[in-house]
């Protein structure tokens, strides 16, 4: 079997896309997991474009280990210097420069000739060389390009040292026998092409990005770019998990070593989910929660009697429990950190006790405790608050057109504090409490509130996007009670802000 290297750009092309800013420490809490789920590469960002993504890169590069980190530039001498600065501490460093290649981005967006773009290309690529061993090139748009040009230029880069040679559909216009047609020609047709590894970037403007991923794999590609999700630009980017799932289940028409934790799949998506704020669709494959459930009479008949007639993949595989422990108040200590760790938390002993003190209030509230509880009250536990936590909330509505009230109880810093406010309806007062209380306003952009687990009790996952000095910041609540999980959301958010930070 031959090696494919997995390219996660969640952090970069996935981040830029969603309208927010993740920090320093929600980057580094995905790239600890995506190295768990045991991708090849980690695209950290773009250090050129903010001081905020030089440092989230820097970082990343300096504490991420056992994994090639990789940041983005364009086909720019200053570009390209800052990014080598932001992986100057990286274990195994990647610089990815390139330029768009098709007629349109070079005629209307650069405004350069074919020949500029060709030499601008190896002078990046020679220039990313002094700093570092692996270079990737990417030729943007390149599904639209001239596949003679494309030839050309991609046997110049590789001459100039590229290892790695990017073939991006950067609109989602391909079909996959295209796109597989075109991976094929440049493998037939760039002589030196043995040189380095073709990798591809697929978008899913038409929905075939996992599809023309799988027939650029096919074609002789050996690296596959995506994200987590399928978030980025637009309609997305190719879902990893789709691509990884699709291969690991016909590893005989593949013949591809992948090299990957399957059973991190799942984890990975709810991570992602929760840190980024964008939920996963419930008919997502793979990763939706509907994903391994039967609704059909006929369809549950038969898995009942062999999983195999309507189940192509084990849940376990991508580490969906198939039998759900129930915890409840009565559960003990080593009980739930049986269970955590099963699901994949691991939990020091000198962090047990709060873990379980927070259990059991849960319980108490819930009386029994589902695995998704579990994973939603550790999401929670690893929440920032910097001195700011919600202590408790009280909402009075009188119906018809008259106002909501809440009074809302707020430690900062340690010492309490209590106010009140009127709103467009109970959620609307309680963020305006909080205003008043905090000192500092910011305007939210959005507001959404799911149920993530079962029964009456079931907890109420709150996510808020608010706006604070050009930047959307996301903040997460859970409860059983929908307004104090608005309300701890709306927290989580402030304490994000420069203003509230240590």
């Amino acid at each position: 079997m031959s090696k494919l290297y997995i390219f996660d750009t969640t952090l970069r092309d996935g981040e830029q896309s969603l309208g927010i800013t993740l920090n320093v420490k929600e980057k580094l809490e995905i790239s600890r997991q995506l190295v768990k789920l045991g991708v090849d590469v980690i695209e950290a960002g773009f250090p050129a474009s903010s001081p905020g993504d030089l440092d989230s890169v820097r970082t990343i590069a300096r504490q991420i280990k056992g994994v090639c980190i990789c940041g983005l530039s364009r086909a720019v001498e200053k570009d390209i210097d800052i990014c080598a600065e932001a992986l100057r501490e990286a274990e195994q460093p990647r610089i990815h420069t390139g330029i768009a290649v098709s007629p349109v981005h070079m005629e209307k967006k650069l405004r350069l000739s074919p020949q500029q773009v060709s030499e601008a290309s190896v002078a990046a690529v020679k220039r990313a060389r002094k700093y570092v061993s692996d270079v990737e090139f990417y030729a943007e748009d390149a599904f639209r390009s001239e596949p003679a040009f494309l030839v050309d230029i991609i046997q110049k880069v590789i001459a100039a040292g590229a290892t790695v040679v990017n073939l991006p559909d950067t609109v989602g216009y391909a079909t996959p026998w295209e796109y597989g047609d075109l991976i094929t020609y440049v493998m037939d047709n760039v002589k030196n092409i043995d040189q380095a590894v073709v990798s591809i970037h697929c978008h899913n403007d038409l929905g075939m990005a996992t599809a023309n991923s799988l027939a650029g794999i096919k074609a002789g590609a050996r690296q596959v770019e995506g994200t987590i999700n399928g978030i980025g630009e637009r309609a997305g980017n190719t879902s990893l998990e789709e691509v990884i799932m699709a291969l690991y289940s016909q590893r005989s028409t593949f013949g591809i070593d992948l090299g990957v934790n399957t059973r991190e799949i799942a984890a990975t998506s709810r991570m992602v989910a929760r840190v980024t704020g964008v939920p996963v669709p419930a008919h997502k494959a793979i990763v939706g929660a509907n994903a391994f459930m039967h609704a059909s009479g006929i369809h549950q008949d038969g898995v009942l009697k062999e999983r195999q007639t309507y189940e192509i993949i084990d849940p376990e595989v991508v580490g969906i429990p198939r039998n759900l422990i129930i915890l409840s108040a009565r559960s003990g200590r080593h009980a739930l950190q049986h269970r955590l760790e099963e699901l994949g938390y691991a939990v020091a002993p000198e962090e047990l006790n709060e873990v379980y003190a927070r259990f059991l209030g849960l319980a108490d509230k819930k009386g029994e405790v589902y695995d998704e509880d579990l994973h939603t009250l550790m999401g929670n536990a690893e929440q920032e608050t910097n001195g700011l936590l919600i202590k408790s909330v009280s909402v009075t509505t009188n119906g018809g057109s008259a106002p909501a009230s809440a009074t809302v109880v707020l430690e900062m810093n340690g010492e309490t504090y209590t106010d009140a406010a009127c709103g467009n309806g109970p959620v609307d007062a309680v963020f305006k409490a909080i205003d008043r209380i905090a000192g500092k306003t910011v305007k939210l952009e959005d507001y959404t509130l799911k149920s993530v687990s079962r029964g009456a009790e079931a907890l109420g996952d709150a996510t808020v996007k608010v706006r604070y000095s050009n930047m959307i910041i996301i903040g997460k609540g859970i409860s059983t009670d929908i307004f104090e999980a608005s309300a701890r959301a709306y927290v989580n958010a402030l304490s994000k802000t420069d203003y509230f930070k240590a």
